[in-house]
């Protein structure tokens, strides 16, 4: 192991255990079986130890990109056996980061006689298994497989530095959040590949990944209403609009556990995430009609213009404040919020340039547009 220690390691390790071990108790005491076991606290802060330390680290001039799973061999589904196990020290984590960075490979991780070893590498790990991931230099994220095993992994905690984020699933139940959100929370998760949620939550992941900013407007189905908020005419219209996520979607559910569909519907996915990269907004319905991209987005005749929103990160220790909307970004978030402000039955999703990312809805209760701060789920 690494000679000195990763202080926000020891500080964030007791509540991660906690964490696991409290939702592996409720899983049980629900009947629920196939998940796997709660690593012990020591045992979180080895790994993160370890993993943090290594990623500052560069092996033939890139920083390290890593997957650990904890999980004993024999819980793997067809794993890749090592010939022999190797220690989890910082050097073997180096060595071995080259070969594990793309995405879906984990580094097994056991522990035996109070040792932590590595064991091989596996694609498929049990419900609720710890996962960390290092994304970049000095970020780590904690996060377990959903019951189900579909979309996105539930994050649990980020550490960057010696800020600790630790997720608050309490902002999940507040009235009024977005669907999108209570799923990343693992709140009501959707537990099926066409689900819409779920889409909207690969589609956001994507949107992230491309690092070009981008906003993505969804719209009520069979309604022009958005247009009233766009200048026209339209630099790109789509006409007829795009179906093709929508039919893959509407498919015969028997073809949804068929690996070619479920590659097609990420192909969509991620041609839809490409054109938000586009400057100006994306439209689609909330079915998956793509209607146009790159619109300018104006302030609708008559309307107010926003000047605040209430503002919500779901982790830990924040609260939900109102905030001018210039403190949250540029013209992306500024448009967003005054078009959902506009059109409250409609979902505006911002990703900036740095990696957060936003989720604008309007709050009827509250009578202003909510921002949710979700890139430490998207991680």
């Amino acid at each position: 192991m690494a000679s000195s220690s990763y202080q926000a390691a020891h500080l964030a390790s007791p509540r991660i255990e906690q964490h696991f071990s409290d939702l592996i108790a409720q899983a049980g005491a629900k009947g629920e079986s196939g998940f796997a076991k709660a690593p012990s606290t020591g045992v979180i802060e080895e790994i993160i130890n370890a993993a943090f330390w290594a990623s500052l680290r560069k092996e033939e001039g890139h920083s390290p990109r890593i997957s650990i799973a904890f999980l004993s061999p024999q819980q793997a589904e067809q794993p890749l056996l090592f010939g022999k196990t190797l220690p989890l020290t910082v050097s073997a984590l180096t060595k071995l980061a080259p070969g594990i960075e793309r995405a879906g490979i984990h580094l097994g991780v056991w522990e035996q006689n109070g040792e932590l070893f590595i064991w091989g590498t596996v694609l498929k790990i049990p419900n609720y298994c710890f996962v960390l991931d290092v994304s970049e230099p000095g970020l780590i994220v904690i996060k377990h497989r959903r019951l189900q095993g579909f979309g996105k992994y539930t994050n649990i905690a980020v550490l960057k530095g010696d800020e600790i984020k630790m997720l608050n699933k309490d902002c999940g139940r507040l009235q009024e959040c977005p669907a999108l959100v209570t799923a990343l929370l693992d709140i009501h998760a959707p537990c099926s590949f066409n689900d819409g949620v779920n889409v909207q939550i690969q589609l956001a992941v994507s949107m992230r990944a491309h690092r070009h900013g981008a906003l993505l407007l969804v719209v009520p189905p069979q309604s022009d209403d958005w247009k009233q908020s766009v200048v026209h005419p339209l630099q790109y219209p789509v006409y007829p609009s795009f179906d093709a996520l929508h039919l893959l979607l509407t498919s015969d559910t028997a073809m949804h556990n068929d690996q070619f569909w479920q590659l097609s519907l990420r192909n969509e996915i991620e041609n839809i995430a490409g054109l938000t990269a586009i400057d100006g907004a994306t439209v689609m319905s909330s079915q998956h009609h793509l209607y146009a991209f790159g619109c300018k987005i104006v302030r609708k005749a008559k309307a107010e213009t926003i000047e605040k929103v209430l503002f919500v990160e779901p982790v830990l220790g924040s609260k939900p404040t109102q905030k001018f909307i210039y403190e949250l970004g540029g013209t992306r978030h500024l448009a967003a919020a005054q078009f959902i402000a506009d059109h409250p039955q409609a979902l505006a999703m911002v990703a900036s340039q740095d990696g957060h990312f936003t989720i604008f809805n309007w709050s009827a209760q509250q009578q202003m547009v909510q921002a949710y701060r979700i890139d430490s789920l998207l991680m």
